[in-house]
């Protein structure tokens, strides 16, 4: 076992050439899925709150981005928006930007369906008592239904996280520094210690995740003892 490449390549696994160059690796796969979650939250919210709606024209073209996206694989957005920025834009997205991209949009479909499901899971005399209050229908989903449903999401939001940071793997096709692009670097620069550098990665991406997992988990749980508190 060659565990001593492991360790004397720790940090660029980490942070990659940081300060000294561009962030990288485990840091710049975290920073992919901050970003992209804050991003999908809003477009997510948005799509979500347009399905929702008895307009026809709001409603489809939400529900055409929904079912589209969420049938596309991930890996396929990243080479449309890789491939297709210099036709669209006259210019190539780094490489970066475009993965970024890929996962709000990606990320984005998953999220409205979340909203979707926490206002619908609300019970309907919810939206009745506040129009009933005098309120519109805007003003009752904005300080009525969404605060409620929202604070129902954060477990799903923080899944969703989850799952996102695993994807930003995904990011090295098209020459991101992130996680698995770096672990591929020094595997390719030593080929004597490919388990064991692989196995590092794993275990990497396997603390952050389950940090998450049992960050969510906690929520939950609190979530629960706060609305039994309420009834």
């Amino acid at each position: 076992m060659h565990w001593d490449v492991v360790y004397n390549n720790l940090d660029y696994f980490l942070w990659g050439a940081f300060p000294k160059g561009p962030l990288g690796g485990l840091a710049m796969s975290i920073v992919l899925a901050l970003l992209g979650i804050f991003g999908a939250f809003w477009i997510g919210l948005a799509a979500g709150l347009m399905r929702l709606s008895r307009n026809g024209f709001v409603r489809w073209p939400a529900t055409v981005y929904i079912e589209v996206v969420r049938g596309t694989p991930l890996l396929m957005l990243i080479f449309w928006f890789y491939f297709l920025a210099p036709i669209l834009f006259g210019h190539t997205l780094p490489a970066a930007e475009s993965a970024l991209t890929s996962f709000i949009v990606f990320t984005g479909a998953y999220v409205a369906e979340i909203v979707r499901a926490g206002v619908l899971s609300l019970p309907r005399g919810q939206m009745e008592a506040a129009r009933g209050s005098g309120l519109s229908h805007v003003q009752a989903m904005s300080h009525v239904i969404l605060p409620q449903s929202l604070r129902n999401m954060i477990p799903s939001f923080v899944n969703q996280f989850v799952s996102l940071t695993k994807d930003t793997s995904l990011a090295y096709i098209i020459g991101v520094d992130e996680l698995m692009r770096n672990a591929t670097q020094v595997n390719n620069r030593t080929y004597n210690a490919p388990t064991e550098i692989f196995i590092t990665v794993a275990v990497l991406y396997f603390i952050v995740c389950f940090a998450l997992t049992s960050f969510s988990r906690r929520l939950e749980k609190h979530i629960m003892r706060y609305q039994a508190r309420n009834r």
